[in-house]
């Protein structure tokens, strides 16, 4: 889809992103209350241009092929307090404010199984 000059991702941002082969990079979500990491999600520059101008998180969905905005559906949305690029270019880290749950399960985060831990 080519979008309309006025509506693309800002390009000093965009020429910044290293995307995979399909044009996404990956989005890491993290609850700004608390640190805690909700969920992974991905994200193209239109996804982005979205989060960024709404401050709703807005994703690519890989399997739908569309474009989901989190909490339309389910009414556990994510409102963005702040989008960081890591130093290389091919992450980004939302921080957010969550309201419900994170996980299509129902859990708070998506990383609620876990498979080690260290006890103190």
């Amino acid at each position: 889809m080519q979008l309309e000059p006025d509506t693309q991702l800002d390009p000093a941002i965009a020429t910044r992103l290293k995307r995979d082969p399909a044009g996404l990079i990956p989005a890491i979500v993290q609850e700004a209350a608390t640190g805690t990491v909700l969920m992974l999600a991905w994200m193209d520059d239109e996804a982005l241009r979205r989060t960024l101008t709404t401050g709703r998180a807005t994703y690519w969905s890989r399997s739908r092929r569309e474009y989901w905005v989190k909490g339309d559906t389910s009414g556990h949305h994510q409102y963005v307090r702040s989008v960081a690029l890591d130093c290389d270019g091919d992450a980004l880290l939302l921080t957010v404010e969550q309201v419900g749950a994170a996980c299509h399960t129902g859990e708070h985060s998506c990383f609620f199984d876990v498979l080690r831990e260290e006890k103190a």
